[in-house]
């Protein structure tokens, strides 16, 4: 009877501790990264959108974690500017990105503030995966500082742009008619026409650059950008810089700066 009392008792302990094979816990729900950007495809109105006038569209979710950023400030390994030591000058090389390495695009060079930093650009974005031969515009480098805003260079391969092999940009198209084609490049979205609040044309060293001034509040990048483009060998090289409305009033000045050093 002990016996038989026994292995009821290590039955009865087995039966309330084990568990059924079909009892897997529920994986817990994932949700996007707080910082995520919700991008609209280029074919839709931000206004649309916003207006809520377009319903179940798909949307693509692109981290911009600060973990992409470098921790170093730019002013700890880059030169003082010689016409303003108050900045550093970044000069791009066949080091920084893969177009440079690819003879694709010509060297560029730019001021910044030296509390800047360096983000890292993503594989898909740098145009990695396609020099010498992109088809489409990509992003050659890109700098932030959270208190006063962005800069990026983009470039395009000047096919998207014209037939003509190594066009100057006057013949590729006026100011207006260059910044309707690369326009969502200079947003993140889309660029609507009476966004753009002034056009002009600098000429330097030889190259001649358009320079622009867009309010854009339905950008990703920020209401409010400038940009300045110009042509040279295969490519076009776009600089943008970029600031929402909390940065603009105490920033505009150093990144009208910046965007006026802007050379290639």
């Amino acid at each position: 009877m002990a016996a038989i009392s026994s292995l009821s008792t290590t039955l009865s302990t087995r039966s309330t501790t084990s568990k059924t094979p079909f009892s897997t816990p529920l994986s817990p729900l994932k949700f996007p990264p707080k910082n995520s950007i919700l991008q609209l495809p280029p074919a839709v109105s931000r206004r649309e959108f916003l207006n809520g006038s377009v319903a179940l569209l798909p949307l693509v979710i692109s981290s911009s974690s600060p973990s992409l950023a470098r921790e170093v400030e730019v002013g700890s390994y880059l030169p003082p500017s010689s016409s303003d030591p108050s900045f550093v000058l970044f000069t791009a090389t066949s080091k920084d990105t893969p177009a440079l390495r690819a003879g694709n695009v010509e060297p560029y060079k730019f001021i910044l503030p030296p509390s800047w930093k360096q983000l890292r650009i993503a594989n898909i974005l740098s145009g990695n995966y396609c020099q010498p031969k992109c088809a489409e515009p990509w992003i050659e480098v890109k700098f932030e500082n959270e208190k006063q805003g962005k800069v990026q260079v983009v470039a395009s391969p000047l096919i998207r742009l014209t037939n003509k092999p190594n066009a100057t940009i006057e013949e590729i198209g006026s100011p207006e008619e260059l910044i309707a084609s690369l326009g969502p490049f200079v947003t993140g979205n889309t660029l609507d026409p009476d966004e753009l609040m002034e056009t002009s044309i600098e000429k330097r060293g030889g190259q001649t650059y358009y320079k622009y001034v867009l309010e854009t509040p339905y950008a990703l990048t920020g209401s409010h950008n400038l940009a300045k483009a110009t042509a040279k060998g295969s490519t076009v090289v776009l600089f943008v810089a970029s600031a929402n409305d909390k940065q603009w009033p105490s920033s505009k000045k150093t990144l009208e700066a910046i965007l006026d050093s802007f050379e290639v």
